[in-house]
């Protein structure tokens, strides 16, 4: 109950910084789109936690992006139990009765060529969350006391199928992408997603804000292998995550990239922060608030400097860059590329992100950029930076 009402104060305050941070460069973006029903998905069984079809938002690519795609996967956090999950289908992260009817697309969406001048005229997609399991879940029963639906891998394959048939099986360039909850299939569907497209030259995956980190040993781990467990028993999720990593450990260990990241075959880039909020928030309660009000007591940090060294130690080994590519910043954010005063602005090594991952994308340069810090940055005054343990 303790973690529940941080989460959720903690997700209320996160939101708000969020928008009000991106209404500085609503002006800089080219309308609004809108939002669509795949009705056809309730045929498959591929609905939302409360039956309801899944939906998304499409901004037909044009001139040299035409048959270029870019498929995001919004987050939304996990239902892990029956009345998390009964919860969730009174909102958008459970039904699609209450998605937005319009999204403007900022970042790696955005249309606007000076913001994002490598994928603006693409096809640009962002897909609903709605099944609370990452994409992961495929339960054919329906227990009637519930009415829950249990079937995330289903809406996956039902979008990138009906993509395929309006235009996808034809791209040049692809990039399966998103946030948070919605980043994480990015890595656990990235070679379903490569081999759907078997004649595209280039096809990558992008993980933003969802390198979820186990730490060994660990008292506060107990709570996120609760909701692990949950998440698996409950939509039956282990069948869909890589066999690599489930035949060696339990598959609520295949939830934390960090063990399945090796048996990727096609090529991945993972944008996070080394001081993410959202664990920051669930590992060290309290913590975040402090460092949110630029106080950072000398108890916090050891503790965070030993953070930061399991996160970098945890991702993948700096040696092959063509298939393995980063932005690891140490500001206090939980997701950036769909935010639009981050995605063109905050940069490492005097590139951009937008640059970084561009760059990296078209086999430009490598890019496995890791900020040179060891404690975080409150970047919520972007592009002001202050460090609140200095």
């Amino acid at each position: 109950m303790e973690h529940t009402k941080i989460l959720q104060g903690f997700c209320l305050l996160f939101c708000s910084l969020i928008i009000l941070n991106d209404k500085a460069v609503i002006g800089q973006q080219n309308g609004m789109v809108d939002l669509t029903i795949l009705e056809s998905a309730v045929s498959k069984g591929a609905v939302c936690l409360d039956g309801t079809p899944p939906g998304y938002y499409f901004d037909k690519g044009h001139g040299e992006g035409v048959n270029n795609w870019i498929i995001y996967f919004l987050g939304g956090g996990w239902c892990y139990n029956v009345t998390n999950c009964l919860d969730n289908t009174k909102t958008k992260r459970g039904s699609s009765k209450f998605a937005p009817k319009q999204k403007i697309f900022y970042g790696i969406l955005s249309n606007n060529k000076t913001i994002n001048p490598d994928f603006y005229n693409w096809n640009r997609v962002m897909v609903t969350y709605c099944d609370g399991s990452s994409f992961t879940g495929d339960v054919e029963e329906v227990d009637p006391a519930t009415n829950l639906y249990f079937r995330g891998a289903r809406i996956f394959l039902a979008m990138i199928e009906h993509f395929l048939a309006e235009g996808m099986k034809d791209a040049k360039n692809a990039i399966l992408t998103g946030e948070s909850a919605g980043g994480l299939p990015a890595l656990i569907h990235c070679d379903r997603f490569q081999a759907l497209l078997p004649n595209t030259p280039r096809v990558k995956c992008l993980a933003d804000g969802s390198y979820f980190l186990h730490r060994k040993n660990n008292k506060e781990m107990s709570y996120m292998e609760t909701v692990n467990e949950g998440l698996i028993n409950l939509h039956h999720s282990a069948k869909m995550l890589p066999d690599s990593c489930t035949s060696k450990m339990k598959p609520s260990l295949c939830l934390f990239p960090q063990y399945f990241q090796d048996g990727i075959k096609t090529p991945i880039f993972i944008v996070n922060s080394m001081f993410d909020t959202f664990q920051i928030n669930i590992t060290f309660p309290g913590y975040f608030w402090d460092l949110l009000n630029n106080t950072c007591p000398a108890s916090h940090v050891k503790t965070l400097q030993d953070f930061k060294q399991e996160f970098v130690s945890a991702l993948p080994k700096q040696c092959n860059t063509s298939s393995r590519g980063m932005f690891i910043d140490a500001c206090l954010f939980h997701v950036h590329i769909v935010r639009g005063n981050i995605w063109n602005a905050l940069s490492l090594y005097d590139k951009t992100m937008a640059k970084a991952f561009s760059d990296w994308y078209f086999d430009r340069s490598p890019v496995q950029f890791i900020e040179n810090r060891d404690l975080p940055l409150n970047c919520y005054q972007f592009p002001l930076k202050t460090s609140p343990c200095s």
